[in-house]
């Protein structure tokens, strides 16, 4: 029969231990909500690809594109009513502006 020391137990154990319903659960839980939760600087990363003159602005045609053809595509309307007021006199939105509006509500 063999002796083992404590540190093989310790490493046995280690490689049986079970992890019961009741404790994954909660874990899971928090993982799930918290990956959709995107920061306001993922978004402003995010829409900082599309800022070509480093200004803080994107063109509302390229973001209007954008929403209603990528990821989770938005409608024409949608996008219309998210952007209305933000563009200026050129056709651009300051995308950090948008940002804060649309996470205020």
């Amino acid at each position: 029969m063999c002796d083992f020391t404590e540190d093989q137990t310790a490493d046995d154990e280690m490689n049986v231990k079970v992890l019961d319903f009741e404790h994954f659960l909660p874990m899971l839980q928090t993982v799930a909500k918290n990956k959709d939760q995107a920061t306001y600087e993922d978004y402003v990363e995010g829409l900082r690809v599309f800022a070509k003159e480093g200004n803080g602005t994107v063109m509302g045609a390229e973001i209007r594109h954008v929403l209603v053809t990528l990821g989770e595509k938005m409608t024409e309307e949608e996008v219309e009513m998210l952007v209305a007021g933000h563009e200026d006199s050129n056709g651009c939105i300051n995308y950090e502006e948008l940002i804060c509006m649309v996470l205020n509500g």
